[in-house]
């Protein structure tokens, strides 16, 4: 099955993590202190992230998670915006190399 994958960037991890449970109905699946936060919905792959480089409330990537994902690729499409395809282990990877402490699991759940 293939989800959209959003990626934004904040400057607020907190205040957000509160509106964006609000507007989703759920919790996030992880939450990094002032650094990151990954919402699994059945429809939707939700990560915002501080500090990354791109100015908050914008865009960083969108995306596909997809379970038959070979492998993490990306690519930059017409309009200049890059699109990131994986599967959720793939996610999990990325997780665990960026934040080790964070104990996420290789094969996470919606």
């Amino acid at each position: 099955m293939k989800k959209l994958h959003l990626a934004l960037s904040t400057d607020d991890i907190a205040a957000s993590v509160v509106d964006y449970s609000t507007r989703l109905g759920c919790a996030p699946a992880l939450v990094i202190e002032g650094a990151y936060a990954l919402w699994r919905t059945e429809t939707l792959n939700l990560s915002i992230r501080q500090g990354a480089g791109v100015a908050p409330g914008q865009l960083r990537h969108l995306g596909w998670e997809d379970d038959d994902a070979e492998g993490c690729s990306s690519e930059v499409d017409v309009n200049g915006i890059t699109w990131e395809h994986f599967a959720a282990h793939h996610q999990a990877a990325e997780i665990a190399a960026a934040w080790p402490e964070a104990s996420y699991p290789a094969q996470p759940e919606i």
